[in-house]
């Protein structure tokens, strides 16, 4: 695995990778798209790529795709190197673009029965690769539905699901939640999370944080066509110095309170404002019971605790100056 680091960023490549990432480039004209970008993808693993618009994600991902060719650097799945000519490495990716690509004037069904027959599976596999992938999307009762009838978070499910058919070593999702309702994204984010346990590799690219957050085991974070920062989101965090914020509501003596919390080790900080004592700690969850004992010892008797661990969010702000959705 790549070492949490900020600006460029190496990944050397293991035999255990599905995906190395080693130095890859593209330019338009004058533009430079995607600048040195290295990163791998274990099996089991999501990886997150987050970055602003323009940020080089999507070129990214056609070339990890063979979509496009390289100007520089080199990639490879599964040992099988990736070119826009490399058949073999390529049936090894189930690739989700962000636009739905289904008929529907057909059935679920015949939908992943088509792209089935395009991934040269037939017969009895076919078959039960179909049940297996609907079952996995949760459209197992739908599947003899027309896709005309679904709903936009469904459609993009069996969109996933088109990707599954044949098993690949690694997923690549492209936004797969956009546009959808609040109820069909969690059940799409479902749907990845088990995903893990097959040993599918994903590589995942959202606008929302909030999924990274959940799908997330590494993410790398894009700027202007370079990967600034990578790893996983307590080790981003870390890394920037962030600390962890405790918000302790009491009864009793809190300067004293906040005295025995300041002494504590890894405590970095403790303030009192409008009547409750603030401590910046790093890992704070692990030192709440030590932050228990200080306040039994300081004769305080507390009325709530509350741990808020620095996000993504702040981490992203801090490297790229702008928002993930701007």
């Amino acid at each position: 695995m790549a070492t949490v680091t900020s600006g460029e960023v190496t990944a050397p490549a293991t035999a255990d990778e599905v995906l190395t990432v080693d130095g890859l480039s593209k330019r338009f004209g004058d533009r430079t798209a995607v600048d040195g970008v290295s990163f791998t993808v274990a099996p089991g693993e999501t990886y997150g790529l987050l970055g602003p618009n323009g940020a080089g994600k999507t070129t990214t991902i056609r070339l990890v795709c063979g979509l496009l060719h390289p100007d520089g650097g080199r990639c490879s799945i599964a040992g099988r190197a990736v070119s826009t000519s490399a058949v073999e490495a390529k049936e090894l990716v189930g690739y989700v673009p962000q636009e739905v690509a289904l008929y529907p004037d057909l059935t679920a069904a015949e939908n992943l029965r088509f792209f089935g027959r395009l991934y040269r599976l037939g017969g009895r596999r076919l078959r039960a690769r179909v049940g297996e992938v609907l079952e996995l999307v949760g459209l197992a009762d739908r599947a003899d539905d027309k896709v005309e009838s679904f709903s936009g978070g469904m459609k993009r499910r069996l969109n996933i699901g088109a990707g599954l058919l044949h098993a690949p070593r690694l997923l690549v999702l492209d936004e797969p939640t956009v546009g959808v309702d609040p109820q069909s994204r969690h059940a799409i984010m479902d749907s990845i999370q088990g995903l893990g346990a097959t040993g599918t590799a994903v590589l995942y690219t959202t606008h929302y944080m909030e999924e990274a957050e959940r799908l997330c085991d590494r993410v790398g974070i894009m700027d202007h066509g370079r990967l600034v920062a990578e790893g996983t989101r307590r080790g981003l965090v870390a890394q920037l110095g962030e600390l962890d914020r405790i918000t302790l509501t009491a009864t009793g003596d809190l300067q004293r309170l906040a005295e025995r919390c300041r002494a504590l080790p890894g405590i970095a900080g403790a303030d009192l404002k409008d009547g409750q004592v603030l401590l910046l700690a790093h890992d704070g969850r692990r030192l709440l019971p030590a932050v228990l004992a200080a306040a039994e010892s300081a004769e305080t008797e507390l009325r709530s605790v509350e741990v808020v661990e620095p996000d993504l969010e702040a981490v992203f702000l801090h490297l790229t100056g702008t928002a993930l959705r701007e």
